[in-house]
């Protein structure tokens, strides 16, 4: 039990802090995209004859609410709130899949080593699901929901094997499997939509995805240098910890 309450608080301290960075990171560099975006989706949605549309049965009346009474967080404070509970809540969460992987391996032994569990966990959840589904703007189309996480749970799934093949294997033919693994579902195509018409600018979407993997990729480097940093200083006792999991 002391392994996983040691390992329980790393992932809390790290996640704690990541999740902070991360939300201040989003306010200033993806929200104000986010917001832009949104303002060209309103622009799209074409004005509504009451008189005509409505005339319907009650089922399609029903259908022209749009959501309206659906709840979201106000702009502004509450916004960045839930943004940040929600980003804490993560970073705990990835911190333990994150240390008890590492474990497993061995252990994160320093903050320079938790910088390379960080980006292996950035390449597999960011950046190579993002190869093939980049981040998409409010207003885009998109392909089936189902296909989408469909490939890219496969995606993360094939990098995150494919990376421990790479650095652990023994044998140079695991590292060619690692790499066939990496790139086999690239070969086949992430899910497409219909059509990629959108009043959403080009450039908008090309900052977006640059803003989004940068504060990412910062998001998970101070995830894993905070979790090696805070192994070394207190939480010695998951030194056995590889030896309990197994």
């Amino acid at each position: 039990m002391s392994v996983f309450r040691n390992a329980v608080f790393l992932a809390a301290i790290a996640g704690l802090f990541a999740g902070i960075v991360m939300t201040g990171l989003q306010s200033f560099f993806t929200v104000p995209l986010i917001l832009e975006a949104e303002t060209y989706e309103s622009a799209a949605v074409p004005a509504h004859d009451h008189g005509s549309e409505h005339a319907h049965d009650g089922v399609a009346a029903n259908d022209h609410h749009h959501g309206e009474d659906a709840w979201a967080p106000a702009d502004g404070a509450e916004r960045t709130f839930y943004t940040g509970l929600a980003n804490i809540v993560t970073g705990i969460g990835i911190g333990l899949l994150l240390i008890a992987v590492s474990e497993i391996a061995g252990g994160i032994g320093g903050w320079r080593q938790g910088l390379v569990w960080g980006f292996a966990g950035f390449s597999v959840f960011t950046l190579a699901p993002g190869l093939g589904l980049p981040p998409e703007l409010p207003g885009m189309p998109a392909a089936d929901l189902f296909a989408r996480q469909f490939w890219w749970v496969a995606t993360a799934g094939a990098t995150a094997v494919g990376l421990a093949l790479i650095a652990f294997g023994r044998n140079p033919l695991l590292a060619v499997l690692g790499v066939g693994l990496i790139i086999a579902l690239h070969i086949v195509g992430a899910p497409q939509p219909v059509t990629h018409e959108t009043n959403v600018p080009a450039d908008l979407h090309q900052r977006f995805v640059v803003a989004v993997t940068m504060t990412n990729l910062v998001f998970w480097v101070i995830l894993g240098g905070a979790a090696g940093f805070l192994r070394t200083r207190f939480a010695e006792g998951l030194g056995t910890a590889r030896s309990s999991l197994a």
